[in-house]
């Protein structure tokens, strides 16, 4: 009779004993099991071939059905085996970091130390990451990878359209009507045509004709282009959802379904399942969302922490563990920056929640196997977003190998595997910064090269370091620090503008409010500072308003959300950077000065003697997708042209790129005939901590030609000088 980890496989001492070896059988001899499924779809047919990513069993949207290709296998997607004459990438272990050259010969086993344990009769699971009824979960948890756990909401508290009902022990609930196999997904939400809105976004974001090429292996552009369609169409539908009032029991999850229609449609990339890196996807690259990690092929599973593959290295085919995330949901031991000890998958039933031994299958004997094959894992660490508790943010921490693996005693008393993974040498820093700045927030130690530790003296609500850890010079020129835009006139309005008077804060849904009115019936952000509005003008409350200064319509008022530092560059002069991480659409902050008019502006500019200079005359090449699905072109209202020379903001120090991670949108505050424009800078894309912000410049509208800069972005699309 068949053993799992029980008492029979693991000492009853506290003394482990990993000098056993694990008697493996071969994976030949196991037969998958797929769940069977009451319409008749290839999981309910044991003879059907496996899929390459891990069907996620819920929760999915109310309307929406399960996506490609959890439903219908691709023959681009099945496993080797069915095509025998495509060779699958592994490991060389003579290399450092060597893919696709085949490994001469398996490791033996007896060279490594594991516990004793046998494999079960059955092999239960899909052969890439399967989740059967056994989840990586563990009792004390209340949320992790595996549950859908991660709060991820882009929305206010009292009408949350992006929060997970965690009331039954931190597991969202399923939406009590599930889309049938083959029935028709509805895409319109509260009279907003989305099918329309996804189609705009995909040609917008240059992701139409997606060939089998690029949906097999990308490259750093089109994976910047399908998480951004991503984000934008998650936006969308949150702004859309915002309105509608809450079902009781059924969760709303904007970027599941946001997901679901891309995967749908076959925006995605890097299809093919790979151990080692993924094209496009960099070390240190933050995301979310887990559909993100699903998109751009880094973690196939939406909800296993565990993705693996099927191998046919030898006679036999071994499953081997391609990517883990390790966010907190289990026993694991993450402190270290290189080494992770992380714990299997397993040891609780679904459904009364009772604690057993784990067993070796599915991704634990991926990654038993793994280890023995000296493969690397790739691995994504999961970190405490603070601006949003309980939300994960998703940090690719790069290429790990596993040295070993034993069995130990969980807090439940259960058998758990535990695996020690190490850090490959020579790859760039990513969670041990993230620690560094924690540490540096926290006190713990100095941040090295600081100049003053607030140059903003007190004037933000939040302190901005300058830093210069390159040269000896100790700051940029004399400047008046000024939060605010400071005008000498306001701009005269054509007709007078009515305040609202929402005491406790403009509320979503609110027809009433003439501020949201202005907004095109919605809020333009959410509480977390995302924007939501795809008009080409945001308007926010003016002080004739009556809502409170930490009303969600009041974003741009608010002051910085992040903690910022100003920092000597090497070849750029002072730049700018974040502590913490910023996610895509967040506010970071307003162009603050003094507003001047155009013929000052000619003066400056034939002088050269102003190079804190905003023009939001100027003609700006971000492409359309940032502002795709508006129904306004990029056209600002009034000329408003802004110097910091001598009195500005954090935003000054902002340096141009032809490829940047910033952009902007004008913002309207109205007081009667008054009107008052100012400019907002909003986050791209995710920008993880330490990196650079930059936005683009823009090119002068104007025939005569002007003076031209030498451009040091050093982007791919660089056009080679700032004009």
């Amino acid at each position: 009779m068949e053993q799992g980890l029980g008492s029979a496989s693991a000492p009853t001492s506290g003394h482990i004993d990993k000098s056993r070896v694990l008697n493996v059988r071969p994976l030949r001899c196991v037969v998958p099991i797929f769940p069977t499924s009451p319409d008749g779809s290839p999981f309910s047919n044991p003879q059907a071939p496996p899929f390459m990513c891990v069907p996620p069993t819920g929760p999915f949207p109310a309307g929406t059905a399960p996506f490609y290709p959890f439903f219908v296998p691709n023959d681009s997607q099945r496993p080797n085996e069915q095509n025998p004459q495509t060779p699958i990438a592994v490991p060389n272990q003579t290399g450092p970091h060597g893919f696709n050259n085949p490994i001469p010969s398996p490791v033996p086993l007896n060279s490594f130390r594991t516990p004793m344990a046998q494999v079960p009769s059955q092999y239960s699971g899909a052969g890439n990451g399967g989740t059967g009824p056994s989840k990586r979960r563990s009792k004390n948890c209340a949320a992790d990878e595996d549950g859908y756990s991660d709060s991820q909401n882009t929305s206010f508290s009292m009408h949350a359209t992006d929060v997970e009902d965690t009331s039954n022990g931190g597991r969202p609930k399923r939406s009590q009507k599930k889309a049938r196999k083959g029935q028709h997904v509805n895409l319109s939400t509260r009279g907003v045509d989305v099918d329309s809105i996804v189609n705009s976004l995909v040609t917008s974001c240059g992701l139409t004709g997606l060939d089998i090429v690029k949906c097999t292996d990308g490259d750093k552009e089109l994976v910047g282009r399908v998480l951004l369609g991503f984000d934008l169409l998650r936006r969308r539908l949150t702004q859309a959802e915002d309105v509608k009032q809450a079902s009781p029991g059924v969760t709303r999850r904007p970027d599941l379904r946001a997901g679901t229609i891309l995967m749908t449609k076959g925006i995605r990339t890097n299809t093919k399942k790979r151990i080692g890196a993924v094209p496009g996807v960099e070390v240190g690259d933050i995301f979310f969302f887990r559909m993100e990690l699903c998109l751009v092929g880094l973690h196939s599973p939406s909800m296993a922490g565990i993705d693996y593959m099927g191998a046919k290295l030898t006679v036999d085919e071994d499953p081997l563990a391609v990517s883990i995330v390790s966010s907190g949901g289990y026993e694991d031991d993450g402190e270290d920056g290189d080494v992770l000890i992380y714990s299997g998958q397993g040891g609780v039933q679904r459904r009364d929640k009772q604690m057993m031994d784990q067993k070796l299958e599915r991704g634990n004997l991926a990654l038993e196997k793994s280890l023995h094959r000296a493969n690397d894992v790739r691995v994504i660490r999961g970190v405490k977003d603070f601006a949003n508790s309980p939300g994960k943010i998703y940090v690719y921490d790069g290429l790990y190998r596993i040295q070993e693996s034993w069995v130990d005693k969980g807090n439940s008393g259960c058998n758990v595997f535990k695996y020690k993974l190490v850090r490959e040498p020579g790859q760039p820093e990513a969670f041990t910064i993230w620690k560094q700045v924690q540490q540096w927030k926290d006190g713990f130690i100095s941040r090295n090269g600081v100049i003053l530790p607030d140059l903003t003296s007190g004037a933000e609500c939040l302190p901005v370091s300058l830093v210069n850890d390159i040269d000896g010079e100790k700051g940029p020129a004399y400047f008046t620090y000024l939060p605010i835009l400071r005008y000498s006139k306001p701009f005269l309005s054509p007709k007078p503008s009515l305040g609202c008077t929402c005491l406790g804060g403009c509320q979503p849904g609110d027809s009433n409010c003439p501020c949201i009115q202005k907004n095109g019936g919605y809020l333009s952000h959410s509480s977390l500072g995302v924007v939501l509005s795809y008009k080409s003008l945001v308007h926010e409350c003016g002080s004739s308003c009556s809502c409170p200064p930490n009303c969600r319509n009041r974003v741009s008022q608010a002051g910085l959300k992040v903690c910022l530092e100003v920092f000597k560059t090497k070849d750029r002069g002072w730049g700018l950077r974040s502590w913490d991480p910023i996610r895509g659409g967040s506010f970071i902050c307003e162009y603050a000065g003094e507003v001047i008019d155009m013929s000052t502006l000619e003066k400056l500019g034939s002088e050269n003697e102003d190079n804190y200079i905003f023009d939001a005359t100027r003609t700006y090449e971000l492409g359309e997708a940032v502002r795709a699905g508006s129904d306004e072109s990029m056209e600002v209202p009034f000329p408003l042209v802004i110097t910091a020379k001598h009195n500005g903001n954090v935003a000054r120090f902002m340096n141009h790129s032809c490829s940047p991670n910033v952009f902007w949108k004008p913002v309207l505050c109205e007081n009667n005939m008054e009107s008052y424009l100012h400019i907002a800078f909003y986050a791209i894309r995710h920008i993880p901590p330490m990196q650079e912000l930059t936005y683009d410049y823009g090119i002068v509208q104007s025939d005569t030609p002007g003076q031209r800069k030498k451009c040091l972005c050093g982007s791919s699309k660089c056009r080679g000088y700032i004009y």
